[in-house]
């Protein structure tokens, strides 16, 4: 099977610093400590924010602390504790 890249040869072989190491273990872990969305795409859901109203529909994007919620009158972004699943 052909690879359409090609991996850069510059990096191999460069010691990695203490510091640098733990910078990247430390941003790894707040990465996965930081609040996340419990919702997936496809999920059909209420979004009530007193700003965009009361609406209905279907998540079609999911950031780690918001969602976009296609209804019928466009999507509407919402923050992911203002939504709640579809009973």
């Amino acid at each position: 099977m052909a690879r359409d890249y090609a991996q850069d040869l510059a990096g191999m072989g460069r010691p990695v610093s203490l510091g640098t190491a733990l910078a990247e273990a430390w941003g790894r872990t707040l990465e996965a400590l930081s609040p996340r969305c419990p919702y997936r795409l496809g999920d059909t859901v209420i979004g009530d924010d007193p700003f965009n109203g009361r609406r209905e529909g279907v998540v079609v994007w999911q950031d780690r602390r918001s969602v976009g919620v296609k209804t019928a009158h466009g999507i509407f972004f919402y923050d992911h504790r203002l939504v709640k699943p579809l009973d």
